[in-house]
């Protein structure tokens, strides 16, 4: 019986957090992280998870105002939560488009330590030329070339982690003394994206270093996940769907010298809970009733159309009007629906037309569809039937209220994991977030055991 395995999502700038519910929190309070963290904790998921943004949306020509969020930088949360937690793991989305391996390497080796070795990095590549406008840089590489730059940057990064060989740690490990110039590997970098030589300036951690966690869904990422990840944040949370995603990315990494468990897939899923069926379904439409206002359903069309259309009803049909195809999106520094608008909108307007659909109900259907809806034993059971049926490795979960929306799956669904026998009850002594996830370090230098 393979175990489950579960993350938890901080939830931020998008549609699946509400922010008018009263029970809804501080985005930028520490009590709020703090909350969060130890309600995680408490449930003995295997990490916590913050996205990071690095330009506020904008939706024709304005900041959007329905999910702008002044969000702190995500190092600096994960140090301060680090100090407040002893176990979970703490993972972290941070560019590789708009950093220096060098000093992100750096950065994140610090947390690593500090927290004893509970330390992820999410890799991600900041697409659009919009975010990039933030940055010396700018939107300076190709699709393909992102991917390329990332793999050279994680390359670079474990270089610099693995600088300090393991012998100087066992031997001066609190201290942080050098023993011996034999201690020290020389970092000498020289590839198409960076050229780096010299030397870490801090000892290895005691699980090697920060756990990578990574989350394209393009072939270039898929490619990118099996040769240097150990984790894939996926999108693909519908069974079948999940199978074959998983099926596909676990089978290139033997390609690598890898084997199936050394790379875990958690798509992110939402959840609805009730005390009945029916209880759980009416509470679904509820809340996502609030996640998707008239507004918000009107500005998630017009991502697609390129249009302003806020002459509709959004409790009407959609637009007989086609997408603008002219390749300039009304909304800015958040990804579109789709490479085709022409298709996209095909493919709703079918979909609307067969289920009867409105505008709202459509952006409901689209956007904020809850992955599990039911009783605690039922979602517990379906967490299960993903896990065992081989659509996924666990989940990474995500509510919809900060900072409260986690307790409840922690109150009601992990004890019916736990008496099903697929989730841990506590945390193994001494373990390092990689010993949690059962999954091993890059061959090319051994973990070092604490």
């Amino acid at each position: 019986m393979k175990e489950v395995h579960l993350a938890a999502h901080f939830p931020g700038v998008n549609s699946t957090t509400v922010w008018s519910d009263p029970a809804s929190g501080s985005q930028i309070d520490f009590a709020s992280f703090e909350h969060f963290a130890r309600t995680a904790e408490r449930g003995r998921f295997d990490y916590l998870f913050l996205a990071e943004g690095l330009r506020l949306r904008e939706h024709r020509g304005r900041i959007h105002d329905l999910d702008v969020v002044g969000r702190p930088n995500t190092l600096a949360v994960l140090a301060a939560i680090a100090a407040v937690t002893e176990r979970i793991g703490l993972v972290g989305t941070l560019s590789s488009t708009f950093n220096e391996p060098y000093e992100l390497a750096r950065q994140l080796q610090t947390l690593d330590l500090l927290s004893g070795g509970r330390a992820g990095w999410n890799v991600v590549t900041s697409s659009d030329a919009f975010t990039g406008a933030n940055f010396r840089r700018g939107g300076f590489l190709d699709h393909a070339d992102r991917y390329t730059r990332a793999g050279e940057f994680i390359d670079v990064a474990r270089e610099v982690w693995d600088s300090w060989a393991p012998a100087a740690l066992v031997a001066d490990r609190r201290s942080g003394r050098f023993l011996a110039d034999d201690a020290l590997i020389r970092i000498d970098h020289h590839g198409p994206q960076f050229d780096v030589t010299g030397y870490g300036t801090l000892p290895r951690s005691p699980q090697g270093h920060p756990v990578i966690v990574q989350a394209g869904d393009s072939a270039e990422g898929r490619e990118l996940a099996a040769a240097k990840a150990e984790i894939v944040f996926s999108l693909h949370s519908e069974f079948d769907d999940g199978r074959a995603f998983y099926a596909d990315v676990k089978s290139r990494l033997a390609s690598y010298g890898r084997e199936r468990d050394d790379l875990k897939i958690l798509p992110a899923v939402t959840f609805v809970l009730g005390d009945t069926a029916e209880d759980a379904a009416e509470r679904s439409r509820e809340i996502a009733l609030q996640q998707v206002s008239p507004q918000t359903a009107i500005a998630f069309l017009e991502q697609v159309w390129g249009r302003d259309l806020s002459a509709y009803d959004p409790d009407g049909p959609l637009p007989e009007i086609d997408p603008d195809t002219s390749g300039i999106s009304v909304t800015r520094g958040r990804v579109r629906h789709g490479a085709d608008p022409l298709e996209t909108a095909r493919r709703w307007r079918e979909l609307a037309a067969r289920d009867g659909l409105s505008i709202r109900d459509l952006a409901i259907r689209v956007s904020s569809r809850h992955s599990f809806v039911g009783t605690p034993q039922h979602v517990a059971a379906e967490i299960d039937r993903y896990v065992q049926g081989d659509a996924a490795d666990g989940f990474v979960v995500v509510g919809h209220l900060t900072p409260g929306g986690l307790d409840e799956f922690t109150d009601r669904v992990i004890p019916e994991l736990q008496e099903r026998g697929v989730f841990r009850t506590e945390y193994p002594e001494g373990a390092t977030l990689r010993d949690l996830l059962g999954v091993r370090p890059p061959a090319r230098v051994p973990a070092l055991t604490p």
